[in-house]
C-alpha cells in the first residue's frame, strides 16, 4: 500500500510539472506527439512517397510472379505426369509407353513451336480471328510487363504460362485415337492442328482484338475464364473426329478392352486434380483474390461432379466404380473451369453436378448407342463437359465475383442470367458454335492431309502387336494381347 501511495504522489509531481511549462513548450510538444503518430503518406516527402509506391508495387509484382510461375509447372504436371497416368491406366498393357509418350513429346514439340510462332499467332495482334507476326520467335517478349494481358508479372512470365496451355490441350486429343494412330501421324497432325485450330480459338477468346474477348470488348464478348472453349470444346469435339475418321480398333467392341490399370488412372486423375488449381487459379494472373475465388470454385465444381458421376452409376449398375468417380471429377474440373473466374461456390457445385450426370449418361448411354470407339472418352468428358460448362457460365456468372463490364462511370454491369444479363447466354452459344465449327472443320481438314502425307494408322499385324513394341520398339510390361 505504501508503494501505492508513493507511485500516485510521483505521477501528481510530473503531471504538475508538465503543466507549469510555459505555453509554448507544451505546444511543441503536443506537435511533436501528433507528428510521431502520423502515417507515413501524410509526412513523406514526394520523393519519399514515390519510392514507397515504387517498393510496394515491386512486391506485388515479385507475389504475383511467383504465384504464376508455380501455376505454370502446376499445369505442366497436368500433362506429364497428371495425364501420362490417366490416360496410360486406361489403355492395355501393350500401349502403355505409346500413349505415354505421345503426351510426353508434345512438352518438347509445342514448347519449340510455341516459341517460334505459337504465342505470336494466340497473343500478337492480328485481326478479330488471329494473331500476326510482332512475336515471332519471341520478339518483344520480356520482363517488362504488358498491360494488355497482365500488368503486374512479366510478359515472358504471361506467355510461358499460356505455353502450359498450348502443351496439354492437343495431349487431350491423343485418347480418341489411342492404341491405333502412328506416331510419325500424331506428331504432324499436333504441329497442324495447334496452328490451324488452337491458335485461332485462342486468339479469338483470350487475344487483344479477338472476336470473342470478353475482356477487351470483343464483339461476341464470351465468358472463358480458364479454357472451356479455347481448350476443352476444341480437343474434345475433335477427338471425336478423329475416333470417326480412323474408324474402330480391331476387335471392338467384340473384344473386351478394360484398363489395364485403374490405380495409374487413379494417380493421374489425381494430379489432374491438383494440377487444375494453377490452371484455373492461375487464369487470375494475380495472387489475389480473383486467384481465390476461382481455387475455390474448381475444388467445389469437382467435388460435386464426382457425387453426380458416382451417383448416377450407382443407381444404373448398383455400385459406384473408381473409375466412374474419377471420371466424374475430371468432368467437373472441365465444366468449371470456363466459369471457375465467375461463380461463386453454390453455382460452381451446381455446375459441377449437372457436368458429372451429363457426362457419364455421355459415355454409358450415347457412345454405346452411336458406337464410335473414343478409346479413353476423350470427347465424352472434355467435348461435352466443355460445352455444358461453357453454357451454364453464361447463367450463372456474376459480377460479384468478377465485374469483367463496366459502364462509362465504372460500375459493374450484369454478367449472366442469374445477374441480370439474359444475352450472355446467347454469347456462350456462339462461342461454343464457333469453338465446334472450328474444331471440326479444322480437324478433318488436317486429317486428310496427314493421311496423304505419311498415313494416319498403323497396320492391324501392328496394332495387334502393340504401339509400344511397332512404333517405339520397347515394351513397359510384358506382351500381353
Amino acid at each position: 500500500m505504501k508503494h501505492v501511495w508513493m507511485l500516485l504522489i510521483v505521477m501528481l509531481v510530473s503531471a504538475s510539472g508538465l503543466l507549469a511549462q510555459p505555453e509554448s513548450v507544451r505546444t511543441a510538444l503536443s506537435q511533436n506527439v501528433g507528428t510521431s503518430m502520423a502515417s507515413p503518406a501524410a509526412t513523406a516527402s514526394p520523393a519519399q512517397f514515390a519510392k514507397l509506391k515504387a517498393e510496394i508495387a515491386e512486391a506485388q509484382s515479385s507475389g504475383d510472379n511467383a504465384w504464376m510461375l508455380v501455376c505454370s509447372a502446376l499445369v505442366l504436371m497436368m500433362t506429364g505426369p497428371g495425364l501420362a497416368l490417366f490416360y496410360g491406366g486406361l489403355v492395355r498393357k501393350k500401349n502403355v509407353l505409346s500413349t505415354m509418350m505421345q503426351g510426353f513429346s508434345l512438352m518438347a514439340i509445342i514448347t519449340v513451336l510455341w516459341a517460334v510462332i505459337g504465342f505470336s499467332l494466340c497473343f500478337g495482334p492480328g485481326t478479330s480471328f488471329i494473331g500476326g507476326l510482332s512475336h515471332l520467335f519471341l520478339r518483344g517478349v520480356g520482363s517488362a510487363p504488358d498491360p494488355t494481358y497482365a500488368g503486374t508479372i512479366p510478359f515472358e512470365t504471361f506467355m510461358v504460362f499460356q505455353l502450359m496451355f498450348a502443351i496439354i490441350t492437343p495431349a487431350l486429343i491423343c485418347g480418341a485415337f489411342a492404341e491405333r494412330m502412328k506416331f510419325s501421324a500424331m506428331v504432324v497432325f499436333m504441329v497442324l492442328w495447334s496452328l490451324v485450330v488452337y491458335a485461332p480459338m485462342a486468339h479469338m477468346v483470350w487475344g487483344k482484338g479477338g472476336l470473342l474477348n470478353a475482356a477487351l470488348g470483343g464483339a461476341i464478348p464470351t465468358l472463358d475464364f480458364a479454357g472451356g472453349t479455347v481448350v476443352h470444346i476444341t480437343s474434345g469435339v475433335s477427338a471425336l473426329v478423329c475416333a470417326l475418321y480412323l474408324g474402330k480398333r480391331v476387335g471392338y467392341p467384340k473384344e473386351p478392352m478394360p484398363p489395364h490399370s485403374v490405380v495409374l488412372s487413379f494417380i493421374g486423375a489425381c494430379l489432374l486434380w491438383v494440377g487444375w488449381f494453377g490452371f484455373n487459379a492461375g487464369s487470375a494472373l494475380t495472387a489475389g483474390g480473383l486467384a481465390t475465388s476461382a481455387f475455390v470454385a474448381t475444388q467445389f465444381g469437382a467435388a460435386a461432379a464426382a457425387i453426380g458421376w458416382g451417383a448416377a452409376e450407382w443407381l444404373r449398375n448398383g455400385k459406384p466404380s473408381v473409375l466412374g468417380g474419377i471420371s466424374g471429377a475430371v468432368a467437373g474440373l472441365v465444366a468449371i473451369t470456363p466459369a471457375s473466374g465467375f461463380v461463386g461456390p453454390m453455382s460452381a457445385l451446381a455446375i459441377g453436378l449437372i457436368a458429372g450426370i451429363v457426362c457419364y449418361f455421355m459415355v454409358a448411354k450415347v457412345k454405346a448407342r452411336i458406337g464410335y470407339d473414343d478409346s479413353l472418352d476423350a470427347f465424352g468428358v472434355h467435348g461435352v463437359g466443355g460445352t455444358v460448362g461453357a453454357l451454364l457460365t453464361g447463367v450463372f456468372a456474376t459480377s460479384a465475383i468478377n465485374p469483367i463490364f463496366k459502364n462509362s462511370q465504372g460500375a459493374a454491369l450484369p454478367v449472366g442470367l442469374i445477374d441480370g444479363h439474359p444475352g450472355q447466354l446467347g454469347n456462350q452459344l456462339i462461342g461454343v458454335l464457333i469453338s465446334w465449327t472450328l474444331a471440326i472443320v479444322g480437324t478433318l481438314i488436317i486429317l486428310k492431309i496427314v493421311d496423304v502425307l505419311v498415313g494416319l494408322r498403323v497396320t492391324e499385324e501392328h496394332e495387334v502387336q502393340g504401339l509400344d513394341l511397332s512404333q517405339h520398339g520397347e515394351e513397359g510390361y510384358a506382351f500381353e494381347s
